[in-house]
């Protein structure tokens, strides 16, 4: 076990205590970087590429709409998808004609953000995704939930079975009475094969119990709650990408690191030209909803 020498420990009680003095924060002002928040599914619904423009890390307002940007989504059949800021919020939305789809099992899709004199391009692929078989439910008084949250109520569980055939990865939503239930990038969930994470052996197992019950928080549901699970397939470099945003916000606390920013595939075509922020991703989506009723809960396991 490593030591730490008296005047170290000292001084690290004597910073701690210090609270009534004044810590002044001078942090240098970055360059403002365009952010892409670009996700495309197989929904034959309107598809949104959101622009925002970075700010400094400690400016809490609302981040600045990237307007005037032209922006297309090509596949590898030579079709080009255009979206259009018509609010002038910078949300970037193509509108499918009836029925249309934009993104299919299979198919690569890139990105084009043209902006500020600037080029970026990203490329994604839409992966398979397993059907979500059933969702059930029990009743119990967990010891831990959120002070806003009633003591008691449903605790519920998803079941799929993951494809066999090692690296396939999804991101798990939840959704309660219409809202997404995951309400910040700590409560995001992920999973790699059956498990949580690779190296494990779950290629084409039903999803491990900790990955079932992902889709629960601290606010436990309620009797006549409704509840939306969704599956959605990614790449191994967007689980690698949501992985990296959940890990950096939870970087909190005396000792953690120096906050930066996650990998991007925002990729400026001049090598020397301003980086961009953000990720652009494609899913194909599996869903399964149901209403908690008491008659229909199991007995707790």
């Amino acid at each position: 076990m490593k030591s730490f020498p008296l005047y170290l420990l000292l001084a690290l009680s004597s910073l701690l205590m210090s609270c009534e003095d004044v810590i002044d924060l001078r942090t240098q002002t970055g360059p403002t970087r365009l952010v892409v928040e670009g996700w495309i599914n197989d929904d034959a619904t309107p598809q949104t590429i959101r622009l925002t423009l970075s700010q400094n890390y400690f400016n809490n307002n609302r981040a600045l709409p990237a307007t005037g940007a032209t922006v297309t989504v090509s596949d590898d059949l030579g079709k080009t998808y255009r979206f259009v800021d018509e609010k002038q919020d910078g949300n970037y939305v193509w509108k499918p004609a009836a029925s249309e789809k934009m993104g299919r099992l299979g198919g690569k899709y890139t990105l084009n953000v043209a902006y500020a004199s600037e080029t970026y391009q990203a490329e994604t692929e839409i992966k398979r995704v397993p059907t979500i078989d059933s969702l059930t439910y029990y009743y119990d008084k967990p010891t831990f939930v959120a002070d806003d949250s009633p003591k008691e109520g449903y605790v519920a569980e998803f079941y799929a079975r993951d494809f066999t055939g090692a690296g396939d990865c999804y991101w798990i939503k939840t959704y309660k009475n219409g809202q997404r239930y995951d309400r910040s990038a700590r409560d995001l969930s992920i999973a790699y094969d059956a498990g949580f994470s690779p190296g494990a052996a779950t290629d084409g197992l039903i999803f491990l119990l900790p990955v079932r019950r992902s889709i629960n928080s601290d606010r436990l549901f309620q009797e006549n709650d409704s509840i939306r699970v969704e599956l959605l397939s990614i790449t191994q470099s967007t689980y690698s990408f949501i992985r990296a945003v959940r890990e950096e916000s939870s970087n909190q606390g005396l000792f953690a690191t120096a906050p930066s920013n996650v990998p991007t595939n925002i990729l400026n075509t001049r090598t020397d030209g301003p980086r961009a922020l953000g990720w652009f991703g494609g899913s194909s989506i599996s869903r399964f909803s149901t209403v908690f009723r008491k008659e229909n809960a199991r007995p707790k396991p």
